[in-house]
């Protein structure tokens, strides 16, 4: 499994916890950056993970900002794009199996590292239960259809 992970300068830290967590664990990675404390813009980053799990290049990704707020609400300006703050796990199992969501945002002033990996975890081992959710996720789309001409 293929994840595109990306962060502005405040969820660095986090980030690069999340990074080496997961090529522990056997997952290839793609870290778009941040890879300095300088200030940037978190769209910048939420817009390059958005089109990897987009155009398919990778099976999910990972956003992490300060709170996790700017960064989802950037990442969910791509059609198709479900970005998922989490801040515990029962919202990253609900959100990949209600929601199908295909990136998972973190807050690095929020969530401890620990808890922060439990949520990845949790995350990536969920899978998305269909049935009934899939006919909100068609409205869903009806809504980005309307907007997104």
């Amino acid at each position: 499994m293929k994840i595109s992970i990306g962060s502005d300068h405040a969820g660095l830290p986090l980030k690069r916890e999340i990074v080496n967590y997961l090529n522990d664990k056997g997952y290839e990675t793609n870290d778009i950056g941040t890879f300095t404390e300088e200030s940037c813009d978190y769209p910048d980053y939420a817009l390059k993970v958005a089109e990897n799990v987009k155009n398919k290049n990778c099976d999910f990704g990972i956003l992490i900002c300060g709170t996790g707020i700017g960064i989802s609400i950037a990442a969910n300006k791509v059609p198709g794009i479900r970005a998922a703050l989490c801040s515990d796990t029962f919202s990253a199992h609900a959100c990949r199996e209600h929601n199908n969501a295909n990136i998972l945002a973190l807050g690095q002033r929020v969530v401890g590292t620990g808890v922060a990996l439990d949520i990845v975890d949790t995350f990536l081992k969920s899978k998305f239960q269909g049935g009934r959710h899939e006919k909100r996720l068609a409205k869903v789309a009806e809504i980005e259809a309307k907007y997104y001409k």
